[in-house]
């Protein structure tokens, strides 16, 4: 466990740096500081996400009885993948950090010009990102030891299917990284919207009615029965994951309507409403 957790810890921020590295002093790229930090944050990202729903998918489909059958990759990936909620902490807070400098509340050298601006910069940062921030602090602290120590090694099924939410990682990072050049209006920003539209909500939004489906097909119940047939605890669980993703989901849609409303056209509905 030990090992993997060490891993894990090695091999997301040398990603970071490398990447950052590479964009920077790649010749026909030569990034500014600020386009490296926020194109390789979400390359790594990306490739952590294709990694999680690799594991997962192998994981679900191993598993033909959803409670008992174990995978190796399961707790293994787990402890390999913890890290990287703190690596990307920190790295969504060096995005914010250089977007603040490039405004012009930095130093000539790029540092900050008091300790009071730096303060700053970190209270604009958990308010802008206090979600996230919360759900990767969650999932240290919460998901994590309870993967590992409250299971003992039941469910596989179960944490292969939450794995497997990442695959709708690579849409929203490449979406991002096509707003940061202003790409809005191409037709891969387009297909790309459609898409992670999609799979976030296959991935996150109905995953979690799937899971009880799939617990209800073992259990001989109806899906609306599940609820009252488990733990309160459980449901209380699934209600606290699935709130920020329902929140996620509706700004996805929301600019999902801005994206493919004809220009010119005004503001039909709520889902424009502004920020």
């Amino acid at each position: 466990m030990a090992l993997l957790f060490l891993l894990g810890c090695a091999f997301f921020p040398l990603c970071f740096a490398g990447l950052c590295w590479g964009l920077q002093n790649q010749t026909n790229l030569q990034m500014e500081r600020q386009e490296a930090v926020l194109v390789a944050s979400k390359l790594v990202s990306s490739v952590q996400a294709i990694m999680a729903s690799t594991a997962g998918y192998i994981v679900s489909t191993s598993c033909k009885h959803i409670i008992d059958d174990q995978h190796w990759l399961s707790s293994a990936y787990t402890q390999f993948a913890v890290p990287y909620f703190i690596y990307d902490i920190y790295a969504m807070f060096l995005c914010h950090w250089h977007k603040h400098q490039v405004k012009g509340h930095g130093g000539e050298d790029g540092t900050p010009r008091a300790l009071g601006s730096t303060w700053a910069v970190v209270r604009g940062y958990l308010h802008k990102e206090f979600l996230m921030v919360l759900h990767h602090a969650a999932m240290v602290l919460v998901c994590f030891p309870l993967s590992v120590v409250w299971r003992q090694g039941k469910g596989d099924f179960f944490l292969g299917c939450m794995l497997m939410a990442e695959v709708s990682t690579p849409f929203v990072c490449l979406g991002k990284i096509l707003i940061q050049y202003k790409q809005q209006h191409t037709l891969l920003h387009k297909v790309n919207g459609a898409l992670m539209l999609l799979s976030f909500l296959c991935c996150r939004v109905l995953l979690f009615p799937y899971l009880y489906w799939a617990y209800g097909r073992h259990a001989g119940l109806p899906l609306l029965s599940v609820p009252l047939a488990i733990p309160a605890h459980v449901n209380l669980g699934a209600a606290l994951l699935l709130a920020p993703q329902l929140y996620w989901f509706f700004l996805i849609c929301r600019g999902a309507c801005r994206l493919f409303r004809p220009r010119g056209s005004p503001p039909p509905s709520p889902c424009q409403t502004q920020d």
